[in-house]
């Protein structure tokens, strides 16, 4: 029976990278959009051409009821659930200064950054719990998709990198307590990615690559956090729980 995988916000950019990968890597994928219906139908037809098996869930992450309902969806119609990748995310609707970020957008960058992924990883394990007991030879993984604003400051989009500083400690809390039953949790950090998300700053992170800003002078691509997430689904890193993996062109490296 095919491994399968369910991956929030794969209708575009990375999220679509990552279903692409694992389908080629024999997983049989569940895309998760939020709103796109076509984007995601897209992405399931991609998967279909390369002679993968894939289906569209709709579903936002910030909300407990769909949470449920995707969780419910997955059990099923495929009956099992190999890997989860948390890769929904959403940046501020509007860059504001720290100072005059509002409630609004702090609660909904929260909802689908942090508070989402929590509590789908809460229900998720709790499956995969089941499924490793039932059958104690399984390997199930959860892989984050966390960002360098975890570490990062940005003063114009508060709300987006203190969810992303939570999401790397949601990473070690669930690799911890999950490790007992050999469930791998790891995040991935990607670094400046040429998504839709950043095309509005493209000329900006141009001139900053340009100027030294990481050691290797390209945008990263959807692809190069798909291989990552990739050797993690592997079983790769398995002796490695809670790992954060630098996909970012050595921007984490500090240099004079």
């Amino acid at each position: 029976m095919e491994n399968v995988t369910l991956v929030t916000g794969g209708s575009r950019g990375i999220g679509r990278a990552i279903c692409l990968r694992l389908a080629a890597d024999g997983f049989t994928v569940a895309i998760v959009y939020r709103a796109d219906e076509n984007a995601a139908r897209q992405t399931a037809d991609a998967v279909r051409q390369t002679g993968g098996r894939a289906e569209a869930i709709q579903a936002d992450v910030g909300l407990a009821a769909d949470r449920a309902r995707l969780v419910e969806a997955v059990r099923s119609r495929f009956d099992r659930c190999d890997l989860l990748v948390n890769n929904a995310g959403a940046a501020p609707k509007q860059r504001l200064d720290v100072l005059q970020t509002t409630e609004e957008s702090y609660d909904r960058v929260m909802a689908v950054n942090l508070k989402g992924p929590f509590f789908l990883t809460q229900q998720v394990a709790g499956w995969m719990i089941e499924q490793v007991r039932d059958d104690p030879q399984r390997r199930c993984r959860i892989v984050n998709i966390g960002s360098i604003s975890a570490y990062t400051s940005s003063p114009s989009r508060g709300e987006y990198c203190l969810s992303k500083a939570g999401m790397r400690m949601m990473t070690l809390l669930f690799a911890d307590r999950l490790a007992e039953y050999g469930i791998g949790v790891f995040e991935i950090q990607p670094g400046i990615i040429a998504t839709d998300m950043t095309a509005g700053v493209k000329e900006k992170y141009d001139k900053l690559i340009a100027d030294g800003l990481t050691p290797i002078q390209r945008w990263g691509q959807p692809d190069d956090v798909a291989r990552a997430v990739s050797a993690v689904a592997r079983g790769d890193f398995d002796f490695a729980p809670g790992q954060a993996f630098h996909v970012d062109g050595g921007f984490h490296m500090r240099r004079l």
